[in-house]
């Protein structure tokens, strides 16, 4: 698939060429292990659900808490499927040769952003705008 190969301790730098085939290939393969990190946590937590059997309580307040943990736990994985699908885009994204790149703008969205949030989409000044225009619209409806 891709030829570059990246050095275990090699870390972006504002440095060097921006997105450059090694940067992209440090983005997806830090992408790929998240995705692999959520999906073991997902079946850990299946055959957690499938072991557990706390819905058989007999005591209807622990058969409560039990449902409610289990409530919880879903919606997190639920959560958690949405961001795979985000990470499956930024995948795609890098594929495509747009990562890195603000989908509003289309300015570098920065390296330190991508560290910390390898799905970003936007700069952190044009996600301040959609937020702000979120909270106006909502302001609005209300």
């Amino acid at each position: 698939m891709n030829s570059v190969t990246v050095a275990p301790n090699y870390v972006p730098s504002e440095k060097e060429k921006y997105m450059n085939p090694v940067m992209l290939e440090y983005f997806r393969h830090k992408l790929l292990h998240w995705k692999d990190e959520i999906l073991k946590e997902a079946d850990s937590t299946l055959h957690d659900l499938q072991d557990e059997g706390g819905l058989q309580e007999p005591d209807i307040a622990d058969r409560a808490s039990v449902e409610t943990e289990v409530a919880l736990e879903l919606r997190a994985r639920d959560r958690q499927r949405k961001l795979i699908g985000k990470i499956d885009e930024a995948l795609e994204r890098i594929n495509r040769g747009e990562y890195g790149y603000c989908e509003e703008t289309g300015e570098p969205i920065g390296i330190k952003r991508l560290e910390a949030r390898p799905v970003a989409t936007l700069t952190v000044e044009a996600q301040e705008r959609h937020e702000r225009k979120e909270r106006t619209q909502r302001d609005e409806r209300e």
